[in-house]
């Protein structure tokens, strides 16, 4: 029963916890006292992972599509999550020294003061002199704050696991940060190809360029990043430093030749796997790091193997599904564009996210000692992983019902995707680009944006149609 326990409450500590109390008790030198957590402390945990990880996000897309229940939803979730906060000062059990959990909480719930008072003073209508001036901008920071509070939210669940079990001190910090850093941007990258697969074309067509392009470039940026900062210069080579460095080098020599590929010689966007072979590189250095427990040797295995799986899928998507092609067979059917094995690349990566991050030395050297086998501990991963992928898929479902309902004024008898959307790699007919990214622009509930600028945009559709 132990190593059960333990995976538990591994599992559990991703979510938020606090990191206030009686400092006194904690040992010198340690991050967290010995005592386990209290009943407080798992429901400050559960609430909070409510609000900020399901609630929030739900609310972001209804205000998307303006529905009803964005208000509801968002009064809710901010209800939630205030309560949540003093329950994290009042907990009792274990206690934590000093971490960023602790600070960053506060930040957070700054954002999220920001953000209701400019729906509230958006729900007024206050329009005359300098606030109706400026009602145009305060309804972009509206949306802006929407979509910085999950991803701030996400932040803000890594450091309370790591607070919850005193992890990532002293020589740890680098290689934990490393982990948590590069997991989350596989999970990114992976919600991001879920995106433009579903919905995401209108943006792609009007940025004339091949979504490789766009990888390509994140790609470069980041092989920068690495390229100078796995290793502190002037000091000597250690550990892992050049196999880290030389992977930095590779990303972006490599994002340099996507970028290149991704027009052809008359300007048009074209299709190209340089990225997917980056990411099938990275899987297979990823597999060969050394490690110093057996467990954590086959975890990181399993690891580099999700990886490399990830970027062969999607090189046979674009190459043998796709074929390449940058018009869609048809445009007026996504349910039949989209081909199964699509889904595939988008999850592998979301399963090596959770893998890299539950890798670090510090977890691997707690769950090794409670006698967790790798077999458990990456079926629980893979586990967390589904249910992401699960949560995304649905919030895109949402969207799409919701915009479809509203563009045909009644409950649609095909969905937003089957009327709006092209798969993955695919262009879309301009008239079609217009208006999804019409739709996808407004992140304001209707009854936020007055009945002089809805009249003014239903002239403007209409000046479009004609011109068409």
């Amino acid at each position: 029963m132990r190593p059960i326990a333990t995976l538990l409450v591994f599992g559990a500590s991703l979510s938020l916890t606090s990191a206030h109390g009686d400092h006194s008790h904690i040992p010198e030198g340690e991050a967290i006292s010995a005592e386990p957590m209290g009943t407080t402390l798992w429901i400050h945990i559960l609430i909070q992972s409510l609000a900020w990880g399901i609630l929030f996000p739900l609310g972001m897309v209804f205000g998307l599509v303006r529905s009803r229940w964005h208000v509801p939803t968002q009064i809710l979730a901010t209800a939630l999550a205030v309560v949540g906060y003093f329950l994290g000062h009042a907990h009792g059990g274990r206690q934590f020294s000093k971490n960023a959990h602790a600070s960053f909480a506060n930040w957070l719930m700054l954002l999220l003061i920001v953000q209701v008072v400019l729906g509230v003073y958006l729900r007024l209508h206050l329009e005359r002199g300098f606030l109706g001036r400026i009602r145009k901008w305060q309804v972009k920071g509206h949306a802006i704050l929407g979509g910085v509070i999950p991803v701030a939210a996400w932040v803000q669940m890594l450091l309370g696991g790591i607070a919850s079990q005193g992890f990532c001190q002293a020589d740890h910090l680098g290689q934990c940060l490393a982990h948590f850093i590069m997991g989350s941007a596989f999970i990114a990258y992976g919600i991001v190809l879920t995106i433009l697969l579903l919905n995401g074309q209108a943006w792609l067509a009007r940025t004339g360029r091949s979504q490789e392009f766009w990888d390509s470039l994140i790609i470069a940026l980041w092989g920068c990043v690495n390229t100078f900062t796995e290793h502190r210069w002037g000091n000597p080579w250690v550990h892992n430093d050049l196999q880290h460095t030389s992977m930095g080098i590779i990303w972006w020599a490599a994002g340099l030749v996507g970028m290149w590929l991704s027009r052809d010689r008359s300007g048009r966007p074209r299709r190209n796997l340089i990225p997917a072979i980056v990411i099938l590189l990275t899987g297979w250095a990823m597999s060969a790091h050394p490690q110093n427990l057996e467990l954590s040797t086959h975890v990181h295995s399993v690891f580099g193997y999700t990886l490399m799986a990830a970027g062969f899928t999607r090189l046979i998507e674009i190459s043998f599904v796709l074929r390449d092609r940058v018009a869609p067979k048809n445009a007026d059917d996504i349910d039949e564009e989209i081909n199964s094995f699509q889904f595939l690349p988008p999850f592998l990566l979301y399963a090596s996210g959770f893998l890299f991050m539950g890798a670090t030395e510090e977890q691997m050297q707690l769950l090794s000692d409670a006698g967790v086998t790798h077999v458990s501990y990456i079926l629980i991963l893979y586990s967390i992983a589904f249910l992401l992928f699960l949560f995304v898929n649905m919030l895109l479902h949402l969207y799409s019902y919701y915009t479809a309902s509203s563009s045909k004024g009644k409950g649609p008898s095909k969905s937003h995707d089957e009327e709006h959307s092209m798969p993955n790699g695919h262009a879309r007919a301009p008239a079609m680009t217009e208006r999804q990214a019409q739709d996808a622009q407004e992140f304001e509930l209707e009854g936020l944006i007055t009945d002089d600028e809805d009249e003014d945009g239903k002239k403007h559709s209409q000046s479009n149609g004609r011109a068409q």
